[in-house]
C-alpha cells in the first residue's frame, strides 16, 4: 500500500510538533506509544499502530539521554516501524528491527546539529551582556526550529518521497534476512525492559517483579491488563501505608513536644 502526498505532509507536520515537544519536554507526547498510534491513525490502520506502539515503546523504554549521550531516536523509530510494516506487509517485530537505521540516522543528525549549534552560545552571551532579550530569544529558538524542521524533512522523505526506494530495498531482502529482523525485533523489547530494570530495579521491588512474571507465565490471562491493574492495586496499598506511617510519625513527634 502506498502513502499519499497528503498523508506524507500530515505525518511530517505531526513529527514536527512531536519533535518540538521532545526538545522542550512539555507534554512527553514524543514517546513511541503516541507516535505509532498517531501514525497508524493517519495511515488508516489503527490496529497496526497499536501493535507497533506496544513493542516499540517497550524496546526504547530504558533508553534515556544522560549527560552528553544521545540514544537512538525513539521518535523516528516509532514512525518508521509503522510505515515499514504498512508498506511492506511486515509484522511489527520485523519492522521494528528494520526501523533501527532510521533511529540511528536521526541520532546522528541530532548530534551533528547540537555540535554546530554550540556556536550560538557566543551570540547568547553577547545578547545577555547587552540585555537584548529579543536577540536572546531569537538565538534560543532558532536552533530548535532548525532541528525540528529537519525531523519533519526526514519524516517526509522517509514516508513519502522515498517510499518506493525504501519499499523496494526492504522487499529485496531474502526470506532468512527478513526472518532475522523479525527475531531481532522480538528480542528488542526484552532488551529495553532489561535496560529499564538495570536503572530502576531495587531489592525491595524484586518480589513484585517475580509476582508479575509468574502471573503472566502461569496464568493464561490473554493480555497484560489484569496484571497491570493488580500492580496498580499493590502500588496504591503501598502508597497509602507509607502515607499513614508518615502521618503517625508526625503525630507522635507533635505529642512529644
Amino acid at each position: 500500500m502506498s502513502i499519499t502526498l497528503f498523508q506524507g505532509i500530515l505525518l511530517a507536520v505531526i513529527i514536527f510538533l512531536l519533535a518540538w515537544d521532545a526538545r522542550w519536554e512539555c507534554f512527553f507526547m514524543f514517546h513511541p506509544i503516541v507516535v505509532c498510534t498517531v501514525t497508524g491513525l493517519v495511515l488508516g490502520d489503527v490496529k497496526l499502530g497499536l501493535q507497533a506502539a506496544a513493542i516499540t515503546e517497550l524496546s526504547y523504554l530504558g533508553l534515556s539521554t544522560v549527560g552528553g549521550t544521545v540514544p537512538p531516536n525513539a521518535l523516528m523509530a516509532g514512525l518508521m516501524t509503522v510505515v515499514l510494516a504498512y508498506k511492506g506487509g511486515l509484522s511489527a517485530e520485523a519492522a521494528l528491527g528494520l526501523s533501527l537505521p532510521f533511529a540511528l540516522l536521526m541520532q546522528w543528525i541530532v548530534i551533528a546539529c547540537q555540535s554546530l549549534f554550540s556556536g550560538f552560545n557566543v551570540k547568547l552571551e553577547e545578547a545577555a551582556a547587552k540585555n537584548d532579550m529579543k536577540a536572546y530569544r531569537f538565538y534560543v529558538f532558532l536552533p530548535e526550529i532548525i532541528l525540528t524542521l529537519l525531523y519533519a524533512l526526514v519524516a517526509f522523505l522517509s514516508t513519502y518521497a522515498l517510499q518506493n526506494v525504501i519499499s523496494d530495498f526492504v522487499n529485496s531482502f531474502p526470506e532468512f534476512v527478513s526472518h532475522g529482523f523479525e527475531i531481532a525485533g522480538g528480542l528488542l523489547p526484552a532488551v529495553g525492559l532489561a535496560l529499564l530494570l538495570k536503572v530502576m530495579l531495587k531489592k525491595e521491588n524484586v518480589a513484585y517483579l517475580i509476582i508479575g512474571f509468574l502471573l503472566m507465565s502461569v496464568l493464561d490471562l490473554g493480555n497484560v491488563l489484569p496484571v497491570a491493574l493488580f500492580a496498580v492495586a499493590l502500588a496504591l496499598i503501598g502508597f497509602m501505608r507509607d502515607k499513614n506511617t508518615t502521618v503517625e510519625e508526625e503525630t507522635d513527634d507533635g505529642e512529644g513536644i
